[in-house]
């Protein structure tokens, strides 16, 4: 008679808070999943973008400098002047303006991002140069000191320079090579009325050097906006005049420069970092910060990649505030290489436009450390 009951109201209740507790823990079970799966994507995510940008950031100042070392062109104020809207970054040399043809060129924003240009040429004769013969004072040819100078062809980028230095350069493009006179009379690097910086060879001499073909002049110059990291390039189309994506999910990158500060500097006799700095110092102690003798000093960059995961998190408040991140990050701060004083930099992590904070996403750091090994081996 008892079976044909059925189910006493006790046992349905025990019933009822066994499966209430299942479910509560399943659930508890499942949310815990979901978050670590988040934060696995999340430190998946940012490493990926970090380590790809990092790269890309790396192989570019690995090159920096070829063709372009010498100390006539390395650090020197050259005009340019661009059909396709490709124009180099502008510092302060002295506390003026200038746009100087260097192989590590970076603008320090702070706790911003910063913009870092990384510069080479690509001519195979290196550094190969000839003298001017004649006075220059404008027009479309260039009278040279050699028949025939090895290596400068048709549609070749070349850059006029003072000598000794002192004076601004000049880039432009090869129309044409017959004997010893170089003409300029078109291409995409000229300005219609020849040599821009007007007089060169005037009670001095001047020099040509030989960039490479313009398909392989590669001026680079990276940024980061809105989460983005960005290329200029002038031997990348469609990027000349305004940057392009190359990696999302980047909220800054950072540079330093690797200073020799050592009296009697000579690459001959090897090189090494004295000192970092986020900006340009009086590295050859000639009272001027930011001309070409600094930039010659330069024998290392130090980059930093700031990434973030791609979705953020869910808040973990009841206000809807998240506590995934509570600080901005802070790079540089190992001393490399040893017995050379480290400068940390605080990096802000918020990023223009985003309508989330950010302190709901995950951040990654990668730094590393590239020898401008072509400053080291100039000519």
């Amino acid at each position: 008679m008892r079976r044909t009951r059925g189910f006493s109201m006790v046992e349905l209740m025990v019933s009822v808070v066994v499966g209430m507790l299942a479910v509560m823990f399943a659930t508890r079970l499942l949310a815990t999943s979901e978050t670590d799966k988040a934060a696995a994507l999340g430190s998946s995510d940012s490493m990926q973008n970090g380590m790809l940008a990092l790269f890309s950031l790396n192989f570019d100042a690995a090159q920096a400098g070829w063709g372009i070392n010498d100390t006539l062109v390395n650090g020197c104020n050259t005009l340019l002047a661009d059909a396709e809207g490709f124009a180099l970054p502008s510092v302060k040399r002295g506390g003026v303006d200038s746009t100087p043809l260097a192989p590590v060129v970076i603008i320090n924003n702070g706790e911003r991002s910063d913009v870092i240009s990384l510069n080479s040429a690509g001519s195979q004769s290196g550094v190969g140069n000839v003298s001017l013969a004649d006075l220059y004072a404008g027009g479309s040819e260039i009278r040279v000191s050699t028949n025939n100078p090895f290596g400068f062809n048709t549609g070749d980028v070349i850059v006029v320079v003072p000598e000794p230095a002192g004076g601004d350069c000049s880039i432009a493009q090869l129309s044409g090579v017959a004997t010893d006179i170089l003409q300029i009379a078109s291409g995409r690097y000229n300005s219609g009325a020849g040599l821009l910086g007007g007089v060169y060879n005037q009670g001095s001499k001047a020099r040509v050097f030989n960039l490479g073909p313009a398909d392989k002049l590669a001026l680079h110059t990276w940024s980061v906006q809105r989460g983005v990291l960005r290329l200029r390039a002038s031997n990348m189309r469609d990027s000349t005049d305004a940057p392009k994506a190359v990696v999302d999910n980047v909220v800054a990158i950072k540079a330093q420069y690797g200073f020799d500060l050592r009296a009697g500097f000579d690459p001959v006799y090897g090189s090494q970092v004295s000192s970092w700095s986020s900006d340009m110092l009086d590295a050859d102690g000639d009272g001027v910060a930011g001309d070409a003798g600094d930039f010659q000093r330069v024998t290392a960059v130090r980059l930093a990649v700031v990434a973030r995961s791609q979705v953020p998190d869910k808040p973990q408040n009841s206000d809807g505030t998240c506590t995934t991140t509570t600080q901005k990050l802070t790079i540089f701060e190992t001393q490399t290489p040893s017995g050379v004083a480290p400068m940390p930099v605080t990096v802000a992590l918020d990023t223009e436009g985003d309508a989330i904070h950010w302190s709901c996403y995950r951040y990654r750091a990668f730094e590393t450390v590239v020898q401008i090994r072509n400053n080291a081996w100039r000519p």
